[in-house]
């Protein structure tokens, strides 16, 4: 099954509703720290429902947005969730965007990454576009050291990109980007039900369920484009 195949499939069910809901708790923490200033250019790398560039036009008053996915019936839902005419919705490969080199001053992706089927290739998509000193805020869950996670591949039929922390830093500077900082923005909204809860479907222990969401949370990984 392809990517746009599975995620149509979701948004024809509400998935996507779902997944701004549950990606905000982490996602407007990595928003708020994107150096985005009024009038620059903000492409959104996966896109889902839009909540992120919605977001931005609205707290940062960034100028032309870019909604880029893969899945037509995500893009479909995401243009019905807003009015803004300064957001604009595009439809592709991670590996080819349709958008000129040097023409991006942020790119922002959460939990979307991964699913790029050539994700160096991808980086150096990003880097194409992104201006001189262009960044990209790149958020996962699903990564190497975030063990509860692994378990996600089981459920999805696409192939996903695993990687450690360390391997996200060496790929952005293999494709030409400088690494700004990374860090784990902690899931603080989550509830965790006290002890005598546990053992829950999901959970063998608090303990578990605590590492993964206030310890991994989100894996933040800064790219910045050389000026």
């Amino acid at each position: 099954m392809s990517v746009a195949t599975e995620f149509d499939a979701w948004a024809a069910e509400g998935r996507d509703r779902g997944m701004e809901q549950r990606h905000w708790h982490t996602a407007k923490h990595a928003l708020a720290r994107m150096p985005v200033e009024e009038g620059e250019t903000v492409l959104d790398l996966g896109t889902g429902s839009g909540y992120a560039l919605r977001a931005l036009r609205e707290a940062a008053n960034a100028g032309p947005s870019y909604g880029f996915d893969g899945a037509p019936e995500m893009l479909r839902n995401a243009r019905d969730y807003t009015d803004d005419g300064g957001i604009g919705f595009l439809r592709g490969d991670f590996e080819s965007l349709p958008l000129a080199t040097d023409s991006v001053d942020h790119v922002f992706s959460m939990e979307a990454f991964y699913y790029a089927q050539n994700p160096i290739q991808t980086l150096r998509e990003i880097r194409r576009v992104l201006r001189p000193g262009g960044t990209f805020y790149c958020a996962v869950n699903y990564y190497e050291e975030n063990v509860h996670s692994h378990v996600w591949q089981e459920n999805i039929s696409i192939e996903m990109t695993r990687w450690s922390a360390p391997e996200y830093r060496d790929a952005f500077r293999e494709a030409g980007l400088f690494v700004a900082g990374q860090d784990n923005i902690p899931d603080t909204e989550t509830e965790i039900p006290e002890e005598p809860a546990f053992p829950t479907e999901e959970w063998e222990s608090r303990e578990a369920m605590i590492e993964r969401y206030r310890e991994f949370g989100t894996l933040l990984t800064v790219g910045v484009a050389p000026a």
